[in-house]
């Protein structure tokens, strides 16, 4: 677990430094940031089952908003094919910028979650 939190925190510290060009770069840098926080504490025998669940509800909540939102997931799937969203880091197309962001969500969601299952292991396994 030590070399699965060191790597998702290094990644998460990067994905906040490429917001810097981001219309939003101050909602997502702490998003990102807090999910490498929680990682570097983890990679250090340090869990917070509580802070875990607190960072899933807020990204499972924005994840939601991003999935309905104009533009957002369900526009990127029906509307525009799922058309590749990788093809140009430049997001010109506001559809491609909210399913990037609700699967960057996505991803924190998964991490925490793997953080919170095996903090919950480890302390009954204490």
């Amino acid at each position: 677990m030590k070399i699965f939190n060191i790597t998702w925190a290094v990644l998460f510290v990067l994905f906040a430094a490429l917001q810097y060009n981001d219309p939003d770069p101050y909602v997502w840098v702490p998003i990102y940031l807090y999910g490498a926080f929680m990682c570097w504490k983890a990679a250090r025998q340090q869990f917070y089952p509580k802070a875990y669940i607190a960072g899933i509800l807020v990204y499972a909540v924005y994840a939601l908003y991003k999935v309905f939102d104009q533009n957002g997931l369900i526009d990127w799937i029906k509307l525009h094919h799922a058309e590749n969203i990788a093809e140009t880091m430049k997001a010109e197309k506001p559809w491609i910028e909210e399913s990037r962001e609700f699967f960057g969500l996505l991803i924190l969601i998964v991490v925490l979650l793997i953080n919170w299952f095996y903090a919950k292991w480890k302390m009954r396994k204490a």
